[in-house]
């Protein structure tokens, strides 16, 4: 099947895997992945897990994801390791070589999009309104087989 594209906007708080799970809770809720069918969402079954033990419990999930945010589960401490199903913060170098500029906003996506490279992997970063203010989280990157 080929691994997916996934990328989230959300609004902006501190806790960035605060953010990570409410975001992972929302889309299990919805029903926003892979299931039953690839190329056919969970919505579209009455009978989707409802649960994450439920959802990764099923020998589908666990060998080909859920193309989703579903794939990853927490985002690295500063220092930790990368690693699947793991998000990490894009940093302040990165963000100033990919985008020239520390204070990435909506316009600095496409500049940044590069730096996954890998499957079952994510990252994230802090976006920012005209006047500097952090207001929304970015997180992107690439799940499934």
């Amino acid at each position: 099947m080929g691994a997916s594209g996934l990328d989230y906007f959300v609004a902006y708080q501190p806790d960035l895997n605060e953010a990570l799970r409410a975001l992972r809770d929302k889309v299990l809720a919805e029903g926003d992945y892979w299931w039953a069918v690839p190329g056919k969402p969970a919505s579209a079954y009455d009978n989707r897990p409802r649960s994450f033990a439920e959802l990764f419990a099923d020998e589908g999930v666990q060998t080909d994801g859920t193309h989703s945010i579903l794939d990853v589960d927490h985002v690295l401490a500063d220092g930790e390791d990368p690693d699947y199903g793991t998000v990490q913060p894009v940093t302040d170098d990165e963000a100033l070589q990919y985008a020239g500029t520390k204070t990435l906003t909506r316009e600095h996506v496409a500049a940044i999009d590069d730096l996954v490279t890998r499957r079952w992997f994510g990252r994230c970063a802090i976006l920012h309104d005209a006047s500097g203010t952090p207001n929304e989280i970015y997180f992107w990157g690439y799940s499934g087989d």
